[in-house]
């Protein structure tokens, strides 16, 4: 079997598991008679990535060029050619957003974490990413909080 396939295997026994843990979620009372109850999306996320699993596992194996190569294929022995530097970097930023969050606030950090990912990946003209970074961070903040009604901290501690 090939990579893809095993790779495809662990995610469907991840979604099959995320699927159970949301099926078996115990909603409170109030909940149950709700139309999007807290479980929906995790159970619509799990249906969705075993399904995509299946179509992996039961697809036939890729056609290759007349070099022998496939499209997507794993070359282990030009494993210092891919980007792993840039991976690194994007799971620092992530976890700096993360700690970021609660002390510079909601727009402050998602503003500074996709001004920084978006660098890391290749972009370097400033004003598509301070237009970019800044309407996101305000259009999803003002969503979250005024539709949904979560509150997100928008400015830091030392502001609010």
């Amino acid at each position: 079997m090939n990579l893809d396939k095993w790779i495809a295997l662990v995610f469907l026994v991840i979604s099959v598991a995320y699927g159970y843990a949301a099926f078996t979620y115990q909603l409170l009372p109030f909940e149950r008679n709700m139309s999007f109850n807290p479980n929906t999306m995790p159970m619509v996320l799990s249906v969705l990535g075993a399904g995509l699993a299946l179509l992996i596992i039961i697809s036939k194996k890729p056609v290759a060029d007349a070099d022998g190569n496939v499209l997507g294929d794993i070359n282990v022995a030009r494993l210092g050619d891919y980007k792993f530097g840039q991976a690194l970097a994007l799971i620092g930023a992530m976890l700096l957003y993360a700690v970021a969050l609660r002390p510079i606030g909601f727009l402050a950090s998602t503003t500074l974490f996709v001004m920084g990912t978006s660098w890391i990946l290749g972009e370097r003209k400033l004003h598509i990413m301070m237009i970019a970074a800044v309407s996101g961070a305000f259009i999803i903040w003002f969503l979250v909080q005024e539709a949904l009604g979560i509150f997100l901290r928008p400015l830091p501690w030392f502001m609010s």
